[in-house]
């Protein structure tokens, strides 16, 4: 409860009845400003959560008698506290000021404060209103989200403070411009893998600086594969050859030579398969290892596959068919001849 909770019932009721009497004040009468002569109160008193809120009334040597009221209970009257609240202290009662001071103010101390005092045996009001501004803070966001690609998100942040706070959308991506939103709710339909990334959402009021949380979207999509590329490499020499691969989630590689799978530890062969890329390295390439490989690239959404020629000196390939050959017709008559041999 707020300041207004002050004295327990029925004291407090009576109380308040007599200091009605006392200050002349009748029930239901609607609070006036004093006259031009007489200075009021402030019209408004606006403090954030937390601070401490002073509640000044001008006075003069007419004045007899003087109070703060909130709503229908006393805080103090005079330099007598009547209300229970410890947050609530007497600043100043001189000729000139009356004032109080709220600490640790709350929302539920916002609303009316009265000035009452006594001249002249003629009772004068005036009345102050206290605005109790908040931070904004984020009470509830989506969580991080994996969906595949072409699939519908809808994301959600709510926020609370006074005044309300506004809240935006933007997507943390280089390539992003400007708010995706200006809402509390974030609509991507048919979304693309260029579209995954966090999702910031902003609550601001200009009360206090703005308040951020960000939710991960992941898309799935399956893989692409970006980079193949046939190698030449002398015979006795060290050959490479590299498949590169967009995928999410990440690819699972595999080594084909012509229709045979190659397996990781197989002699003279290593295969090192990381996140985006698998590197097949051969260490002493021999004649045997020419031809064509075909590296494929798979998750659970589907796979690709991409070929490529790991070829001698003087080869020529066909880099969109894989046929390969070599440059000239000469080197083709040791090979018949050592295969006429080895049939005999």
């Amino acid at each position: 409860m707020g300041v207004g909770g002050c004295l327990a019932l029925p004291w407090r009721c009576l109380v308040v009845l007599c200091l009605r009497l006392l200050f002349l004040v009748p029930a239901g009468v609607p609070v006036r400003s004093g006259d031009a002569a007489f200075p009021k109160a402030m019209d408004n008193v606006t403090v954030r959560q937390g601070e401490s809120a002073t509640l000044r009334c001008s006075v003069d040597n007419r004045v007899t008698r003087v109070a703060w009221l909130n709503r229908s209970s006393i805080l103090y009257a005079g330099n007598d506290k009547w209300c229970l609240d410890p947050r609530v202290v007497l600043l100043a009662n001189t000729k000139t000021q009356y004032s109080i001071q709220i600490q640790d103010v709350d929302v539920y101390d916002e609303g009316p404060y009265t000035c009452s005092v006594q001249t002249d045996n003629h009772p004068k009001t005036s009345r102050v209103h206290l605005i109790v501004q908040v931070s904004p803070k984020i009470i509830e966001i989506s969580s991080d989200i994996s969906i595949n690609e072409g699939g519908n998100v809808s994301l959600t942040c709510i926020a609370t403070g006074r005044p309300d706070p506004t809240i935006t959308w933007r997507h943390i991506s280089p390539k992003a411009v400007g708010f995706v939103s200006e809402d509390e709710y974030l609509e991507i339909t048919g979304i693309t893998r260029e579209q995954s990334g966090e999702y910031e959402c902003s609550a601001s009021n200009d009360v206090a600086a703005p308040v951020v949380q960000r939710v991960k979207v992941t898309v799935n999509y399956p893989p692409y594969i970006s980079d193949a590329k046939s190698t030449g490499v002398p015979v006795g020499q060290k050959g490479i050859l590299q498949c590169e691969a967009s995928a999410v989630p990440s690819a699972e590689f595999q080594w084909y030579k012509d229709d045979k799978r190659l397996a990781a530890g197989q002699k003279g062969l290593k295969v090192e398969n990381e996140a985006f890329f698998s590197r097949l390295t051969f260490f002493n390439v021999s004649e045997q290892d020419y031809g064509n490989y075909t590296c494929v690239a798979s998750n659970q959404l589907g796979n690709t596959n991409a070929s490529m020629i790991l070829y001698g000196p003087g080869a020529v390939h066909d880099g969109n068919n894989g046929a390969w050959r070599r440059a000239g017709g000469a080197w083709l008559l040791p090979l018949s001849l050592a295969h006429l041999l080895l049939k005999f």
